[in-house]
């Protein structure tokens, strides 16, 4: 029996994936609690705009990323990455406990902190838990195996954000927060010490902490294979996709749909619940092999349902804010989520065979360094992103235009990528070849 209900169940993929899962519910939790609470308890805590320190928070997290993708490549390559990964479950232990110190004197500088290193935390882990999966897996477990890693981190995330609100929320709140990740961080410690020794690849590595150098050496490396850089591109334009749709969901349940809180957690819950699903069939689709044929299948999808949920969207929101179930009641909402759900299964389809391909085609020696610089620049896509969007915003777009603007460019950035590298649009002609002959071989038995 093979194929991801199989990884679930062996000692070489389980803990690794119990350790991850833990770890972004863990980040999601503590970073979505903090900001609720700095939205509406700033007041009593600081001098500072919500908007401010939201805007704050959220350059704090990823900042870490610049500054130390590029050494934990290195640390990832030159040690064992169970023994790194169990380090990193020390260090989340750790962090909760300063948060929980931060909570408790209702400091904003050390929720910065903590937050700072949250942020830490994810940079160092990212190397580890994508170049071990070549050494742990075979070949045609890579897309089993990725697809559970972007489902399980995907729910995680859905999970944190809501577990994160509801704690903030409460009455006792700041308690329960800091229990809560505790719980949760020593759970995904103890998940860690399970992880089979992975043998590093580069031993003799001599460590530089210049992240300036090693963070264009790391480049470099990745640009040695044309088609693992383009990929990599490929992967931080869906981080920038993604995260823009994400980042507008408050505004455009209230503004757009007319929607209350509620119908911020439906919007979340059906982009994430497309792209767990989408992730998870690349393997069905994929024959478990990397097939990058499903990679232009995703980048159309994604174009056309970005497009569709530009055009769905209601000229006017309702006149009272409605919850998640009052919102249900128009048909309008439903194909609003139909879009954003087939956004997710297309996007799981354009993502998965990307990371399994860069995984499979990087050269084993600095593997984990090209996923640092994949995860440097992922951020870099994502700020950028983000300060596309605030600037068109701010110029009078609306938010569904915005969303036509992302359709366009994805299309844009498709075409680019794909001329550059016709193997994609080739595998794509032949996956869909092979399909139709599948089709039309079982017809003719039946």
């Amino acid at each position: 029996m093979s194929g991801q209900s199989h990884l679930l169940r062996t000692s070489r993929f389980l803990p690794l994936f119990v350790t991850q899962f833990l770890g972004a519910l863990n980040d999601n939790v503590l970073k979505n609690a903090m900001v609720v609470l700095l939205t509406f308890q700033a007041a009593s805590w600081t001098t500072l705009k919500p908007e401010l320190l939201a805007n704050l928070a959220a350059g704090i997290f990823i900042l870490p990323f610049f500054l130390f993708s590029a050494t934990a490549g290195q640390l990832a390559d030159k040690y064992d990455k169970a023994f790194l990964a169990r380090g990193v479950k020390l260090l989340e232990i750790v962090i909760v406990l300063v948060s929980g110190v931060g909570f408790a004197l209702h400091s904003i500088e050390i929720l910065f902190a903590s937050l700072f290193l949250l942020g830490l935390h994810s940079a160092l882990f990212g190397p580890v838990k994508y170049a071990i999966l070549p050494q742990h897996l075979k070949s045609e477990e890579l897309v089993g195996g990725n697809a559970l890693i972007e489902a399980g981190t995907f729910i995680a995330i859905l999970l944190g954000t809501l577990l994160g609100g509801l704690l903030a929320g409460n009455g006792g709140g700041m308690a329960w927060i800091t229990g809560v990740g505790l719980v949760i961080a020593v759970a995904g410690y103890l998940a860690s010490r399970a992880i089979p020794t992975a043998v590093p690849p580069a031993s003799t590595l001599a460590i530089s902490l210049n992240p300036l150098t090693e963070t264009w050496r790391n480049i470099q490396f990745a640009r040695q294979n044309r088609t693992v850089f383009l990929s990599i591109i490929g992967i931080s334009w869906f981080w920038l996709f993604g995260a823009l749709f994400l980042a507008q969901f408050p505004a455009y349940a209230k503004g757009v749909l007319g929607g209350s809180e509620t119908a911020v957690t439906l919007l979340l819950a059906t982009f994430t619940f497309g792209i767990g699903v989408g992730s998870l069939l690349c393997e069905k689709l994929s024959a478990k092999q990397v097939e990058i044929g499903l990679v232009p299948l995703g980048s159309i999808g994604m174009t056309v349902f970005a497009m569709d949920l530009a055009l769905a969207s209601p000229a006017a929101p309702s006149a009272l804010p409605l919850g998640a179930m009052g919102l249900l009641a128009f048909s309008s909402t439903w194909r609003v989520l139909f879009d954003l759900a087939m956004l997710g299964v297309f996007g799981g389809f354009f993502i998965v065979p990307l990371y399994a391909l860069v995984q499979q085609r990087s050269n084993p020696e600095y593997g984990a360094r090209i996923i640092a610089a994949n995860n440097i620049m992922n951020a870099l896509f994502m700020v950028v992103g983000a300060m596309a969007a605030a600037g068109l915003l701010a110029v009078g777009l609306t938010i569904p235009m915005l969303f036509l603007v992302a359709a366009l460019c994805n299309a844009a950035v498709a075409v680019f990528i794909y001329r550059l590298v016709p193997e994609f649009l080739a595998r794509f002609l032949v996956w869909m070849l092979n399909r139709t002959v599948d089709r039309f071989r079982s017809g003719r038995r039946s």
